[in-house]
């Protein structure tokens, strides 16, 4: 911006949008104080960067404004985590499918926990057949991101939404 361009010359625009070609630093930062704007760098192309007549403070406002509008229009998906038992019943069951369908449907991804606690871990075709259970319940509403892998005392699966 203004003195800390470097360049010799520079490729200008002037305030109005308008391309006035290539022009010496100096003419270019006379141009700006004449209008009582700043001469502020664009882009860099090389040896010739492109410069143009604005004034800095609305053009940083401007700038920040446009990066809190992408930021604003960006969805933060988050990891909910359900977690299940091998010998759950059918109402936990259910509740806990409700709950797992409320969070795909806000766009949320799933992960599905199995846990087995003592002598239940000599029983994993059970959990196994628990987390099948949830898959082909869900095959509508979600897909599988990371399937069902076994890890140390529990088995886990990722689920996402489908769009």
């Amino acid at each position: 911006m203004n003195e800390k361009i470097t360049n010799a010359q520079v490729r200008l625009i002037d305030e109005n949008g308008e391309n006035v070609g290539i022009i010496s630093t100096r003419e270019a930062l006379a141009r700006a104080n004449a209008c009582g704007l700043d001469l502020v760098e664009i882009a860099k192309n090389g040896n010739m960067p492109i410069c143009k007549l604005i004034d800095a403070g609305k053009y940083k406002y401007a700038l920040q404004k446009k990066k809190a509008e992408v930021k604003k229009g960006r969805k933060n998906i988050e990891i909910k985590e359900v977690k299940l038992t091998p010998a759950i019943g059918t109402n936990d069951y259910d509740i806990k499918m409700r709950n797992v369908r409320r969070f795909l449907k806000d766009g949320n991804k799933v992960k599905i926990t199995l846990r087995f606690r003592g002598r239940e871990l000599s029983y994993t075709d059970l959990g196994m057949a628990v987390v099948d259970r949830v898959k082909n319940d869900l095959q509508e509403e979600a897909k599988v991101e990371q399937p069902a892998k076994m890890e140390g005392r529990q088995i886990s699966m990722l689920l996402a939404p489908k769009n």
